[in-house]
């Protein structure tokens, strides 16, 4: 029974922490790309509209914000506090291109009563960087279409509201610098970093070890008991007649 538990077991726990392992390395690779693009001169939205991989690349914009559909991304918290993110759709006049750009964050403590923000009417000169979501974003369910404005959203979703509102846009969110039009700016590049990711995979590892040891101990301790019964009963005095 310990083998079959092992058998069964065991690639699992094996195979959790290389997928672990494997995402340490994808953070690593992505906080790499993330310091390069950083420290790297910022690009028009012309070349950015051109490029094969944008992921955080520094953009310079100049133009107005669409103050009509603001879009209010829920779910996220500064220092214990409930509130929101303000995306609003941004019109590059270099390009004529529509970029969804995030304004930073905003407090919301209140359900009752809507977040209140100002849209600059004023163009703007602005830089901003490309943010690409690490993989899909977990919904309950998916954000109601033809909500009103401004509208509370769960996850971001740029081409999706081009679609909407008929519009030519880039297909990812960009992140404001600080500057003119922003709130609260300070985002984690990613949400869990490699560290994190190597902890858990050391505790995959730790548990498949651990279920190893405890499966060889209890098979020698069932043969080990099998040649003392056996032996027991070889001892066994023969009956007189």
């Amino acid at each position: 029974m310990p083998t079959l538990v092992v058998l069964a077991l065991l690639p699992l726990l094996i195979s959790l922490g290389c997928w672990q392992l494997g995402r340490a390395e994808e953070k690593r690779a992505m906080l790499t790309q993330y310091a390069e693009r950083k420290a790297a001169q910022p690009v028009s939205s012309v070349q950015l509209a051109s490029m094969a991989d944008p992921a955080w690349c520094r953009v310079r914009l100049f133009g107005h914000f669409d103050a009509d559909h603001s879009l209010l991304l829920d779910n996220s918290q500064r220092d214990g506090r409930i509130g929101v993110e303000l995306l609003q759709p941004f019109e590059d006049q270099a390009s004529g291109l529509w970029l969804l750009v995030n304004r930073g964050w905003l407090p919301w403590p209140d359900r009752r009563t809507p977040p209140t923000f100002d849209t600059p009417g004023q163009a703007l000169n602005l830089e901003a960087w490309v943010y690409v979501l690490p993989g899909a974003t977990f919904q309950l369910h998916a954000d109601p279409t033809a909500a009103p404005w401004p509208r509370l959203i769960t996850a971001v979703d740029p081409p999706k509201l081009w679609a909407e509102l008929g519009r030519e846009g880039f297909g990812q969110q960009l992140r404001l610098a600080p500057g003119p039009a922003a709130y609260r700016l300070d985002w984690p590049v990613v949400a869990m970093g490699p560290e994190k990711h190597l902890g858990y995979a050391v505790q995959w590892f730790a548990m498949a070890a651990t279920l190893t040891v405890l499966a060889l101990y209890l098979g020698w301790r069932t043969r080990k008991n099998r040649k003392e019964n056996a032996h027991g009963r070889d001892q066994q005095p023969v009956p007189r007649l």
